[in-house]
């Protein structure tokens, strides 16, 4: 290389890190963009974090899924979400499944619930409807997921604004959503003697229903399902309540 040749490589060298500090680049991001290559820090690759055996979800206690649960959620609330990678976790369930919990949640799509719990591929059993109320459907499901499967709890996940809870509470009528709210209902009745205001503009009466739509359907779960509540007795599985709040992110657990 001649002199002139290297002159004119510094200088150019010189103008583009200049361009780039201009520009608001740091020396970091400098380096990224001079390599092609793939990122050498671990925390820039997705962690691969190993779906449970059976014999080490077996292992846990009811209490410690709801642990991992309640510490799942800080994650979540503190925007510290678990990096997972989902192909290797796909591959690592694909011939069995051995879920820690069974979560029914609203079917608000403002809760993706297993990144409320910073949970991933083969941790949760999951199920949805308006107002997680339970069925048959879903007791059945539930006791699939506990005495045939192995999960170790039951979590009835309402949440602030509820929509479902609103309509409850406003006799709102429409098509098969009227049956639907039936199930909700009660959890609205049990309030006949509130002072203020029983509509869905009154955020705290609203709160107070979610609330007690949550309680009455984990008492729903054990009348409806003596599999459950005898497992619930001999300390096998937990059976709890939580909201979302849908400000932060956190759940409120209710345990009894």
């Amino acid at each position: 290389m001649t002199a002139s040749t290297h002159l004119g490589s510094t200088l150019l060298a010189i103008a583009c890190l200049a361009c780039l500090h201009a520009t608001g680049c740091t020396e970091n991001e400098t380096q990224a963009i001079q390599s092609d290559s793939a990122p050498d820090s671990e925390f820039e690759e997705p962690l691969v974090v190993r779906v449970l055996t059976e014999e080490e979800r077996d292992k846990l206690t009811p209490d410690d899924v709801l642990q991992m649960l309640k510490e799942g959620n800080q994650r979540f609330a503190a925007g510290t979400l678990t990096q997972r990678d989902h192909s290797k976790q796909v591959r690592e369930a694909a011939l069995g499944q051995f879920p820690k919990a069974v979560i029914l949640s609203c079917l608000d799509s403002r809760i993706t619930v297993e990144d409320a719990f910073d949970r991933g591929i083969g941790d949760l059993f999951v199920a949805r409807i308006a107002g997680n109320f339970e069925n048959t459907d879903i007791v059945g499901s539930m006791e699939f997921g506990c005495r045939v499967s192995g999960s170790k709890l039951i979590l009835v996940l309402g949440h602030e604004h509820c929509g479902a809870i609103k309509g409850a509470i406003d006799n709102v009528e429409l098509g098969n959503i009227t049956s639907m709210l039936e199930n909700i209902r009660p959890a609205v009745a049990h309030f006949a003697d509130y002072d203020g205001e029983k509509s869905s503009t009154n955020d705290e009466f609203v709160h107070m229903v979610a609330e007690e739509n949550v309680r009455l359907t984990m008492d729903a779960i054990r009348a409806k399902s003596p599999i459950l509540k005898d497992m619930e007795s001999e300390g096998e599985i937990k059976i709890v309540g939580g909201i979302y709040n849908m400000d932060t992110g956190i759940v409120t657990f209710m345990e009894e």
